[in-house]
């Protein structure tokens, strides 16, 4: 049976953001400004609910997510965005490192591919992986973005 999946876009600080809903859970968010999506374009109380706790998240008063997600990739990216879901409001790590705690020490390239892929920005913090010499790489929604987003965060120690 196929699930209702909708999608509504909010505005945000950081422009505006697109959530995509199966109706059971979150399966994306992009801040990518308003895009063509092969869905239908209703609000409902999944991406009213997301919508709200980024807005929380914005303003520095909501450092977790609560609401359900269904990141949809392969199961080595999902153990990937797993993994990245444990690194904590302030903290980063580095590609090699989310490689390890994913028991793959030597794939850092495609931890990296897998933070290219994920599908549900910020509440997935692929922002919060950084080159192990502390410089900013790639981001989806540039690096400009995720510069912004850590330093939301309060993270300092990060070379532009």
């Amino acid at each position: 049976m196929p699930m209702d999946i909708n999608y509504f876009q909010y505005e945000s600080k950081f422009g505006i953001i697109t959530i995509i809903s199966n109706g059971k859970a979150i399966t994306g968010i992009k801040i990518i400004g308003k895009t063509d999506i092969p869905f239908k374009k209703e609000a409902s109380k999944l991406t009213d609910k997301a919508a709200e706790e980024l807005s929380e998240y914005f303003a520095g008063k909501r450092r977790e997510f609560d609401i359900p997600l269904s990141p949809d990739g392969t199961e080595f990216q999902r153990s990937v965005w797993e993994t990245l879901m444990s690194i904590n409001y302030g903290e980063t790590r580095s590609y090699k490192q989310v490689a390890e705690m994913v028991g793959k020490p030597n794939a850092c390239r495609a931890v990296g591919m897998a933070n290219n892929k994920n599908p549900i920005w910020i509440m997935i913090p692929c922002h919060r992986v950084i080159g192990a010499d502390g410089s900013l790489t790639g981001y989806g929604g540039g690096l400009e973005l995720k510069q912004q987003l850590l330093k939301l965060e309060k993270i300092r120690e990060i070379k532009a």
